[in-house]
């Protein structure tokens, strides 16, 4: 997922740190803001979910193709 990032994102991020946890901790932030967190959301990201989150924050004009699509409920 945090090559998926680099590649979408890469002139718009300069780094993806992963940080070691336990018990299946999976938080992203985003200039130290969370922006993500499973144990919140009780579940994990799609991808798709960050892509948004982070595109909202670093760059709302770009166009993310597929993953601006709403699903069908």
């Amino acid at each position: 997922m945090a090559q998926e990032m680099l590649t979408t994102f890469e002139t718009e991020l300069g780094e993806v740190a992963l940080v070691p946890g336990t018990g299946g901790v999976f938080d992203v932030r985003l200039n130290g803001e969370l922006i993500y967190s499973r144990k919140e959301a009780g579940r994990f990201p799609e991808s798709k979910e960050l892509k948004q989150l982070i595109r909202d924050r670093i760059a709302p004009e770009k166009p993310l193709g597929h993953s601006d699509r709403q699903e069908n409920v």
